[in-house]
């Protein structure tokens, strides 16, 4: 019954072809002893050839050496090349700051790659099953995700790994190392139920299984093949696009067509987004949805010359044609624009995506209106010239209401914490005396409303 029911996976995901060298991840335990034990009756069948490599952890102390003594002794009765190698992934966890699992994972993955590439094989054969599938997506479920997540483990990946026991089921492969006189090793901590997976595994899914679905095992399954479906339509679809779009690709930057993006659907766009971070970084390890919703709010943004700082040292930067992905720090030339803005008019600044609107009133008026920090009012009569709603200049000082002096708007910047390069954003609204506000920011005692005000001009900066 295994032995078909692999077949059915291997034939229908197309998991093998002919004369195909594969390397088994065998840690000792029933999964993985299975997996090498039907692979290797498969063999002849299939006219492939099977390897097996182990990790000694060296977690479980003597356990540990007890399973990589019996994944050799099962390798020697099967004929099969074996591979072996110890690392003290506690003490690696720790230097690189890792959870175990983490840290286990990385490591595991590593050494199969090197075996890989060593033996020259095209496959690595892990053993997750039909269990381990419910348990990743009703995970994932729990913390939150979309399609892609709720899709699971796929069958195969573009690095050659294979999962042929993911049709399988927890218990028939049990009974098939029973039935084989197998007598794989158990790990007693998947027994415990500290962890996540462990919890889902012994309590939830036993409950789900009793009280609602005997077969929600299989059920999470056939949803995962159909959302897989189409997550990979979608996958396919994005990877058109970003051919399309991709305006600059090198080793430190990519860059994609901003206005191409912002007419693109956001299930698309969120799938170009992790394309272009992961064609860059080489993996999305620490990229959160968070991040990628961060990125979507910079495209939507009306102003240019924008940052987003990402983990691992990966910048994105929004520009007039583009979004650029890059590891190097880019300066923004100065925008520079200077327009009149006339009493009881507006103007519209597309350079910072910014509309101006003033209106002249009485003190009286004013006052019952409320301000705020895209609206500010200024005494009137104490304007000399013209208003001027410009770019920052080099020099450029105010007199901020309360300091009792004048202070550069340099300096105004930095106490603020306003990063550099989102200074030539913030206009300045000046007239031919000095400036009245740093909009958005700092107003100027020379210009406030006092017991002698008897007109006021009221000021409200929008983005557009």
């Amino acid at each position: 019954m295994v032995i078909e029911k692999i077949k059915q996976t291997i034939e229908r995901e197309n998991l093998i072809e002919n004369k195909d060298k594969i390397l088994v991840a065998l840690s000792g335990g029933p999964d993985s002893v299975c997996l090498l034990h039907a692979l290797k009756k498969l063999e002849t069948y299939y006219n492939i050839k099977i390897y097996a490599a182990h990790l000694n952890h060296k977690i479980r102390g003597i356990e540990a050496q007890k399973d990589a003594l019996y994944a050799a002794k099962l390798c020697d009765e099967l004929d099969v090349p074996f591979f072996v190698k110890a690392i003290d992934v506690p003490a690696y966890a720790k230097e690189k700051k890792m959870t175990l699992e983490e840290a286990a994972r990385k490591l595991r993955y590593d050494m199969l790659f090197e075996v890989k590439n060593r033996i020259g094989a095209k496959k690595i054969a892990v053993a997750h099953n039909l269990d381990d599938q419910a348990e990743t997506v009703i995970m994932r479920l729990i913390r939150g995700t979309g399609i892609t997540g709720l899709k699971g483990m796929d069958y195969k990946r573009v690095d050659g790994v294979i999962r042929p026991l993911m049709d399988t089921s927890k218990a028939n492969i049990v009974s098939y190392c029973d039935e084989n006189k197998l007598n794989p090793r158990i790990d007693y901590t998947n027994l415990e139920t500290e962890y996540t997976r462990n919890k889902i595994r012994l309590k939830l899914l036993p409950f789900i299984e009793q009280e609602f679905s005997a077969n929600i095992k299989d059920t999470i399954s056939r949803m995962a093949n159909v959302l897989r479906e189409d997550s990979d339509y979608l996958e396919a679809e994005a990877q058109r696009i970003f051919e399309e779009q991709v305006l600059e690709n090198t080793n430190e930057t990519i860059k994609l067509d901003i206005e191409e993006l912002k007419g693109t659907h956001s299930s698309l766009v969120k799938r170009l987004i992790r394309m272009a971070i992961k064609t860059l970084a080489g993996t999305l390890e620490g990229i959160d949805n968070v991040h990628i919703e961060d990125i979507l709010s910079l495209i939507k943004n009306s102003k240019n010359q924008l940052k987003l700082n990402l983990p691992k040292g990966l910048m994105v930067y929004k520009t007039t044609d583009g979004l650029i992905f890059t590891f190097e720090e880019i300066s923004f030339e100065n925008v520079n624009y200077n327009y009149i803005l006339e009493p009881d008019g507006y103007i519209q600044i597309d350079e910072i995506g910014m509309r101006i609107e003033s209106k002249i009133m009485s003190k009286e008026r004013c006052i019952a209106l409320p301000t705020g920090q895209y609206t500010k009012a200024f005494d009137y009569d104490k304007i000399k010239g013209n208003l001027i709603v410009r770019s920052r200049l080099d020099g450029d000082r105010m007199k901020p209401m309360g300091l009792g002096g004048t202070k550069k708007l340099k300096d105004i910047f930095i106490d603020l914490k306003i990063p550099r390069e989102k200074r030539n954003s913030i206009a300045v609204l000046s007239d031919d005396k000095g400036i009245l506000w740093l909009m958005g920011h700092k107003i100027s005692e020379d210009y406030k409303i006092d017991e002698n005000t008897k007109r006021v001009i009221r000021i409200t900066c929008k983005t557009l």
